[in-house]
């Protein structure tokens, strides 16, 4: 979570080279953005930073890009991390607007989340350009649903980082205290259970407004066909 990335003229600055070069690179399948806003607009990380440093590196050394692309083949780029992925489509993450136009709130809200602790963005420049997985849609959403629920942005902060703790804790669970495990897991079974009591209090209150409102829909329609009849009657006794 909130890895630093960087726009193409930002990682060509870092990486000392121009465009074409970067564009030559890429249609040789030397080196690819790590993931596309969902305005296109590519992007990288800092992995990319020391692929791109070690491939210049071998060109400055005498290698061509056929050789290069060999070396890349047989064993990677040494310190540079795992090699480029050349199949499969490039991950596409969600600037605010796109985030917030799909979860139906204003990009403030999801940026006032995000300052509370309640999300984190996946990718951030230095410049304050966060970039946030599919997945927070589908997040923003539950959040949305437990404030329905009656439930503050404090305590969905505190149900936020549970989650976290969830997901570090499956991760990687030998690597944790069995005490604190063992306490934090009691901590989100209770969680469950009270998130579990609100919403079948939430579901009854649901049944008795459905039972009223149809109640009274039909009350209502009763009405209006009196009130059309009534006024059927009076202007045919004007017309008498």
């Amino acid at each position: 979570m909130d890895k630093k990335m960087m726009l193409k003229d930002s990682f060509l600055k870092r990486i000392g080279v121009k465009d074409s070069k970067l564009k030559e690179w890429q249609n040789l399948k030397l080196i690819k953005p790590d993931g596309m806003t969902s305005d296109h607009i590519p992007f990288f990380t800092h992995e990319s930073v020391k692929r791109a440093q070690k491939i210049k590196e071998l060109v400055n050394m005498g290698y061509g890009t056929s050789e290069i692309q060999k070396i890349i083949k047989k064993v990677g780029l040494p310190g540079a991390g795992d090699p480029v992925k050349q199949k499969g489509k490039t991950d596409q993450y969600l600037t605010v607007g796109v985030l917030a136009e799909k979860v139906g709130v204003s990009p403030r809200t999801i940026k006032y989340w995000e300052d509370k602790g309640i999300i984190e963005a996946d990718m951030r420049s230095e410049g304050g350009f966060r970039l946030y997985a599919d997945v927070y849609i589908y997040w923003c959403e539950l959040i949305k649903d437990l404030q329905l629920f009656g439930y503050s942005l404090e305590e969905i902060k505190e149900i936020s980082d549970l989650f976290r703790d969830f997901l570090e804790i499956d991760r990687d669970l030998d690597h944790h205290p069995f005490e604190k495990v063992d306490t934090k897991l009691n901590v989100m079974l209770e969680k469950i259970d009270d998130l579990y009591k609100k919403m079948d209090q939430l579901n009854r209150g649901i049944e008795r407004w459905e039972e009223l409102l149809n109640k009274k829909k039909k009350e209502i329609t009763s009405l209006k066909q009196q009130n059309t009849k009534r006024k059927k009657s009076k202007r045919k006794k004007r017309d008498e």
